[in-house]
């Protein structure tokens, strides 16, 4: 599992270094986020989930049954819209109650 980061929609606001468990995503001089061994990533997605400008993209792979798809996460006060964009150009949003999400 791996990570990219956009650097042309990176704000450079930090967030995603600060909830890394790894510490694996570091800044360039301009200010941008970036992973220098995206290998490394454990797949946790925090990072994901924390970037408000949409530059970090998750890749599900197949061994998660993925098959290559690509997400991304919108954040809209208390929702979280989880955007899976697949290889064959097909489109799915799964939208997350935050306040919702935790009740058994």
């Amino acid at each position: 599992m791996s990570i990219a980061i956009n650097a042309d929609l990176c704000k450079g606001c930090k967030a995603c270094m600060a909830v890394c468990p790894g510490s694996l995503i570091k800044e360039t001089t301009e200010g941008k986020a970036y992973m220098k061994y995206p290998k490394d990533c454990w797949g946790c997605a925090s990072c994901v989930k924390e970037c408000h400008f949409g530059a970090i993209t998750f890749f599900l792979g197949a061994d998660i049954g993925g098959m290559g798809s690509k997400l991304t996460v919108d954040s809209k006060k208390d929702r979280l819209i989880w955007n899976i964009a697949r290889r064959d150009d097909t489109k799915e949003q799964i939208v997350i109650n935050t306040k919702e999400s935790n009740k058994y």
